[in-house]
């Protein structure tokens, strides 16, 4: 006796059906705006906050609105102009330093900063420090968005 296997075309066809029944039902269950609404603009804001840099007017927690550039932080638009030159598709400019990069010993000071918000679209909630010299290399990568320091 020969078995011959069972022909799945038509139940690929069915399943392709139903998908395409199920995207349909949910396109029509999801709000529309209205005919002729303009959505409104999907704005950067970052919060920062600064500790140690060796300068007073430097520490302290800042606010970054970007797209138009704006909040209070002491150089809104220089900063959003640097964080657009960094951010490349792909890539996410707020990343820590590798676990397994090589660094230098070199102490780049007391500083920490915390970074949180919304950027590009993605939330961002990254902290840096100065400890070595991929930590000062990344911070001093962010600068103006991130102060100069001093020791």
């Amino acid at each position: 006796m020969t078995v011959r296997p069972r022909r799945v075309l038509g139940t690929r066809k069915a399943a392709v059906a139903a998908c395409a029944v199920l995207a349909a039902a949910g396109a029509a269950l999801a709000p529309a705006a209205p005919a002729g609404a303009v959505l409104p603009p999907v704005r950067d804001h970052l919060v920062l906050t600064v500790t140690d840099s060796g300068y007073r007017a430097h520490d302290g927690r800042f606010e970054l609105l970007c797209h138009p550039a704006g909040g209070d932080h002491r150089r809104a638009k220089e900063a959003c102009a640097r964080l657009d030159e960094v951010t490349v598709w792909g890539s996410d400019p707020f990343a820590p330093v590798p676990p397994d990069s090589v660094c230098t010993s070199l102490y780049g000071g007391p500083a920490t900063a915390h970074l949180e918000g919304m950027w590009a679209g993605r939330p961002v909630n990254a902290d840096f420090g100065r400890a070595t010299g991929c930590e000062t290399a990344r911070w001093n990568d962010l600068v103006p968005l991130l102060p100069r320091t001093r020791l």
